[in-house]
């Protein structure tokens, strides 16, 4: 069973919900990404979603686009990316770590490659946006054979059929894009996202996690009460860009015990 999986079973067996927060790795500096980590972990974060820097991050609304520019202005490659984890590994064997990115790193470094690394550092699960499911089934293979969760991205638009292409090789859980746009462009119909939540749940038993709207602790008790974990990603960028030096970690904190505190029973 991976961590991932591990998780998901602990908190159904407390009747809880998996809080899982995105941050961009090297955002707002390399040297505060694993201290962010933990931070979150210690405030309430059952996971942690680290995004990979790429210049056109084709998913992401202009919050995440500017963490990658600033994480990429500090040259933070993949390869740094997976030392982070190692780092963070160090003193945290237990929390999941989903990587987030794109395409083209990958290939520069090899799949398979890749997949040895990511395993050997300590990832859980891989959610890489535009490798389309219809043609990554090798990927898919390399992944499971490091024993990672490839999560994959269902939409609003997504056809019934496609859905239970995707569901058959995602592992961990998949992640409901819960708006037709961008990360962090527009409000939630939670009516609309709980029918689609239900809808997938019909085709698979793997837990269900909804992003790309989560602004605040309504929309994350609302969204908490149709599915298995929320992801919160543009809103915790925001508090970083907000934030000095000084006061980042305090302030990232607070604001995912404010979260945790909504989505509790």
């Amino acid at each position: 069973m991976s961590r991932i999986q591990a998780t998901f079973a602990a908190l159904k067996s407390q009747n809880r919900k998996a809080l899982i927060p995105y941050i961009t790795a090297g955002d707002p500096h390399p040297k505060h990404t694993v201290a962010i980590m933990h931070a979150l972990v210690q405030s309430g974060a059952d996971m942690i979603e680290l995004g990979i820097p790429f210049s056109d991050p084709m998913a992401d609304g202009p919050v995440i686009q500017r963490a990658a520019e600033r994480a990429l202005a500090h040259h933070v490659s993949l390869g740094d990316v997976l030392d982070m984890v190692r780092e963070f590994r160090r003193t945290d064997d237990k929390t999941p770590i989903i990587f987030m990115g794109y395409a083209n790193p990958v290939e520069a470094m090899g799949q398979a490659a890749f997949a040895q690394r990511a395993r050997e550092a300590g990832v859980d699960g891989v959610l890489t946006v535009d490798y389309p499911p219809e043609e990554c089934q090798e990927f898919v293979e390399l992944l499971k054979a490091q024993q990672l969760d490839p999560i994959f991205l269902l939409s609003p638009t997504t056809e019934p059929g496609r859905v239970d292409m995707i569901v058959r090789q995602a592992a961990g859980f998949v992640y409901y894009v819960s708006l037709k746009g961008v990360t962090g462009s527009q409000n939630l119909d939670i009516a609309e996202v709980s029918a689609k939540v239900q809808s997938i749940r019909g085709q698979t038993d793997l837990p269900i996690g909804v992003g790309f709207g989560v602004r605040d602790a309504v929309t994350a008790k609302a969204v908490a009460d149709v599915a298995e974990a929320v992801v919160i990603g543009s809103r915790m960028i925001q508090e970083i860009e907000q934030s000095t030096e000084a006061n980042l970690l305090d302030n990232l904190s607070q604001l995912t015990k404010t979260l945790r505190v909504a989505i509790d029973p």
